[in-house]
């Protein structure tokens, strides 16, 4: 059974959760032995998932959300600029 990343990618929940019958979760690991892009979006899901379940709170410093405000309304604000 051979497989593309779009496959990969697709499945990747039930990969982790190890949820796939035997014959995907075989081809799915013959694919990430052979694709680097592939092990990399499984590597970050999985980083994402332990941050998530880390139950450790990060205290952000005072006036974080006010500059990340700022700084998305400077970002998708309509540019300005000289009409042609």
């Amino acid at each position: 059974m051979g497989i593309n990343c779009e496959d990969v990618w697709n499945a990747i929940s039930d990969y982790i959760d190890e949820n796939l019958d035997a014959v995907h979760r075989r081809a799915l690991n013959q694919h990430l032995a052979q694709c680097r892009h592939c092990t990399a979006v499984l590597d970050g899901m999985r980083n994402l998932i332990y941050l998530y379940r880390d139950e450790r709170v990060f205290v952000l410093p005072d006036g974080f959300h006010e500059r990340l405000e700022q700084r998305l309304r400077e970002k998708t604000a309509p540019r300005q600029g000289p009409r042609l």
